[in-house]
């Protein structure tokens, strides 16, 4: 339905006041995603952070939730238009991307914690799965052109309801629960060990608490943020399919449409509350770490010319190289490169 601008007219509601109310609901909820998502690259970046598996885990759930909140904020463009089109494309993709990667971080913390392994070898299998299975789910919908309208914005179009739950809520139905069923096995597997732990003392088990510490702390929560963000989203579809009248309850429609763009937003400020990260979060400390990165800059852009002599002692030997030097000290050279960069890898 197109008014005379050619500008979407929401189908959910005859009152076109409650279809703008959601609508702005939805974008304000995505500019605070949008914010929150370029708070935590920058943060990321700033600090070095993304030279730690689990900090590039994060910053990969960071991006696909700054691709959905852009998709997000497209919200009642013109119908009918291949700019509509790449809006259902778009949100398609960024959610999934974002399903995605909370799955393979809840994976991770379950390998973690139930089996004590660390995942990061399995890092480029996972990018290529997250971001290469959403691309090919993105573009199913293109078969029969099913992508268009949908009430206040464009995806799968109304009367499209078979593709709409083979290509989302059906895998996220499922997903949601084997998210519940590991993170329940998470929580278990941790509160055991911690209860195991209390009044010892033994290497393997401190190897152990270092690993739970270090690699399950910073991610535990965003599986759990990302299933109380889906339960009003859930609820509304669920009216939508089951009810009898087939009316939607514009409250649950307010609910859904504030929570789903929120991903970004909450992560963000769960980032934010780390202990770690807000004890950077000083002038000083962001100070300081450009000024780290801007002086690795003129570092790596200085070239030593290979064709120069090194310099003569007073004897007339001659001094012996960087190189030399490391082969006959390498461990003081080694500790030399832990000063410089291990606060930048602290998570």
């Amino acid at each position: 339905m197109e008014d005379e601008n050619n500008t979407m007219q929401c189908t959910l509601f005859e009152e076109q006041g409650k279809c703008t109310a959601v609508v702005a609901v939805k974008k304000s909820m995505a500019s605070f995603s949008l914010v929150g998502c370029v708070f935590m690259m920058l943060i990321i970046w700033i600090f070095a952070k993304y030279k730690v598996f689990v900090q590039r885990l994060i910053l990969y759930l960071t991006i696909a939730a700054f691709f959905s909140s852009i998709g997000h904020l497209m919200a009642a463009v013109k119908p009918e238009s291949p700019v509509c089109s790449f809006e259902a494309f778009w949100l398609t993709f960024s959610d999934w991307a974002v399903l995605l990667w909370v799955l393979i971080i809840t994976i991770n913390l379950f390998m973690n914690a139930v089996y004590m392994k660390e995942t990061e070898k399995y890092e480029v299998i996972y990018s290529v799965i997250a971001w290469g299975f959403s691309l090919f789910m993105a573009c199913l919908p293109f078969i029969g052109d099913n992508y268009g309208p949908a009430g206040a914005w464009c995806w799968i179009q109304e009367g499209s309801d078979v593709w709409r739950f083979v290509i989302w809520y059906i895998p996220l139905f499922i997903t949601i629960g084997v998210l519940f069923v590991l993170y329940l096995m998470i929580i278990y597997k941790v509160n055991r060990q911690d209860g195991r732990w209390v009044g010892s003392y033994n290497p393997d088990n401190e190897r152990q608490r270092q690993i739970l510490k270090e690699y399950i702390r910073p991610l535990k929560a965003y599986p759990l943020i990302f299933l109380l963000l889906s339960i009003f989203p859930l609820i509304n579809r669920m009216q939508n399919a089951f009810s009898k009248s087939g009316d939607p309850v514009f409250a649950l429609s307010l609910l859904h449409a504030a929570s789903s763009p929120l991903q970004g937003f909450v992560n963000a400020v769960v980032y934010g509350m780390d202990p770690e990260t807000r004890s950077r979060l000083t002038w000083l400390q962001i100070k300081v770490a450009l000024m780290k990165k801007t002086s690795e800059t003129v570092i790596n852009e200085y070239k030593v010319e290979s064709n120069k002599q090194p310099a003569e002692k007073e004897d007339g030997s001659p001094s012996p190289s960087i190189d030399e030097n490391f082969q006959e000290n390498p461990d003081v050279a080694f500790s030399e490169e832990n000063n410089i960069s291990g606060d930048a890898v602290t998570c």
